[in-house]
């Protein structure tokens, strides 16, 4: 073999995987980053919720609402910043026209979530996941938080987010509005 092959043969593997790098970055709510779900499935709903008020619910029991669960935690800087957006663009927007948002805090404590919740001066409940185990029904349990699932009134999931990307959050907002208001969702 002789040195040019060997280059050309680098080059392309390097670029291969520059493009695939570059494909799994794109705000496309169907690409994998982690999700063990995909937009179109039902949305796994064999759990309960403990919310940090104590409360509890489900997503059988809550059919028929748009839902859209954030799976986040308290030493998380992504999720911190993200939070305030999902506060005024998503909660405030949308509570009383039939939309439920519950952020899901990843394996802490209820007084760590209570914390978290008043710090962060959000209206929008947090559940508990002790041992992540409604995490793992949606993501690999060895991936990040800062995650939304966006869930229509039948259960089925219609966007999936990963980290706080501004173009992303805005497409899920308006896929948000339109499952609110009962239009076409485009999720492109």
């Amino acid at each position: 073999m002789n040195i040019k092959y060997l280059l050309i043969t680098s080059l392309l593997s390097i670029t291969t995987l520059f493009a695939a790098a570059q494909t799994t970055n794109v705000a496309n709510p169907n690409i994998d980053r982690g999700y063990i779900v995909k937009t179109g499935d039902i949305a796994p709903a064999d759990f309960e919720l403990v919310l940090n008020d104590g409360t509890k619910t489900s997503l059988k029991q809550l059919r028929g609402k748009v839902v859209v669960l954030q799976f986040t935690a308290s030493w998380c800087s992504v999720c911190r910043e993200e939070m305030p957006h999902l506060e005024k663009e998503i909660w405030q927007a949308y509570k009383d026209k039939g939309l439920v948002l519950i952020g899901v805090d990843r394996d802490e404590p209820l007084e760590k979530v209570q914390g978290f919740h008043q710090v962060m001066n959000i209206n929008y409940p947090l559940a508990l996941d002790p041992g992540a185990d409604i995490f793992g029904r949606f993501a690999n349990k060895k991936s990040g938080v800062t995650r939304n699932v966006v869930i229509d009134r039948d259960g089925k999931m219609v966007y999936l987010t990963r980290l706080y990307d501004k173009q992303e959050f805005a497409s899920m907002v308006k896929a948000v509005d339109a499952l609110v208001n009962n239009k076409t969702a485009s999720i492109n």
